[in-house]
């Protein structure tokens, strides 16, 4: 249109004129080649930083046959896990020098996840990170692992075929668990499970009993639950006329719901009953009491996520170590009160 200007958008010979260097040594700092003394590294990015440059992906993967691409796969799932698992692989895939395609399978269907991964083929993805709360998801990206490197975060068993399995050690944390609530004297315990086909919370239910076996001790039965403050809430209004010595709740978003019944119903915690959680969610610290439970580093999955994927890429495939969890001790376990008991049993 007459009288328009255009404002153009900077190019590497750009940022090359300003840095005082060549385009070819522009070229080796954005695709961080080792033989580039650190001054005119610093050169160069000092310029880009000045001009707001930003390379052009598209042509980048013409010339270099790679997209830079990694697509991740979330149920879409709003609880702690799954979605601060999400939140960190995005940032250390960005931090790698990758960009992020994320696709949501609210309903993961064989005909849905066909659909995500074929859209991610057509974006050349390098590699895919899933996150697999549960064997459906798992099954699809096994499928998929067959056309391009794939990494799953699941709490789950490998088996022959499958691709890499990275998580954080659920099972480690209800030992952790298990053993700290033996430790203060407790033998009356019972555990408030997680949905019965997440892997997260079968990880923890099976690792917790298996632990509480071989220190002889026999729970009380299961309760069912499904993550929510509201099971929990309402578990424990069923625990009122039989309090156990302590309640390991499968998330801390279930203690929570345990916390507050026995506040209503003036049950002291620790004094009457502990409580512990998993997660060390934001704010589990400020819980009244403040919440005993296994914080998860997430932090730390998501760097060695796409140390994996990128290793994978490279076609040099790795069976990761599940990421350590970690016990905090607070104010809501202590010693087990002393009372007589009905039978529970």
């Amino acid at each position: 249109m007459a009288g328009s200007t255009r404002t153009q958008r900077p190019g590497m010979s750009d940022v090359a004129r300003v840095a005082g260097v060549s385009h070819q040594t522009v070229s080796r700092v954005l695709n961080d080649h080792p033989h580039v003394r650190p001054e005119t590294r610093e050169k160069v990015l000092d310029a880009i930083s000045e001009l707001g440059y930003r390379r052009n992906s598209a042509a980048r993967a013409l010339v270099t046959q790679r997209s830079a691409i990694v697509g991740i796969v979330t149920s879409g799932s709003l609880h702690f896990g799954p979605a601060t698992t999400l939140a960190v692989l995005e940032q250390s895939a960005r931090s790698a020098g990758y960009f992020v395609s994320v696709a949501t399978a609210t309903d993961p269907t064989p005909e849905a996840m066909t659909d995500i991964f074929g859209s991610f083929m057509d974006q050349s993805v390098e590699g895919i990170v899933v996150i697999a709360p549960d064997e459906r998801v798992a099954a699809a990206a096994r499928a998929a692992s067959a056309h391009v490197p794939v990494l799953l975060l699941a709490a789950m068993t490998s088996a022959p075929g499958d691709p890499p399995i990275l998580s954080v050690d659920q099972a480690g944390g209800a030992r952790l668990l298990a053993r700290h609530l033996i430790g203060l004297g407790h033998r009356d315990l019972v555990h408030i499970t997680g949905p019965a086909d997440w892997f997260d919370a079968i990880s923890r239910r099976d690792a917790w009993h298996a632990e509480l076996a071989a220190a002889s001790v026999v729970p009380r039965a299961d309760i069912p639950g499904d993550w929510t403050a509201a099971t929990g809430y309402q578990a424990a209004q069923g625990l009122l006329g039989n309090l156990p010595d302590a309640v390991f709740a499968a998330n801390d978003q279930t203690a929570l719901g345990v916390l507050h019944a026995f506040a209503d119903a003036g049950v002291r915690v620790p004094e009457d009953v502990s409580v512990v959680g998993y997660d060390d969610v934001e704010g589990s610290d400020h819980f009244i009491p403040p919440l005993t439970t296994v914080r998860q580093d997430f932090g730390a999955l998501g760097r060695q996520a796409m140390e994996v994927l990128i290793s994978a890429v490279q076609g040099e495939p790795a069976r990761p170590a599940p990421v350590p969890p970690e016990l905090l001790v607070r104010s809501s376990t202590g010693p087990p009160a002393e009372r007589a008991r009905p039978a529970h049993r």
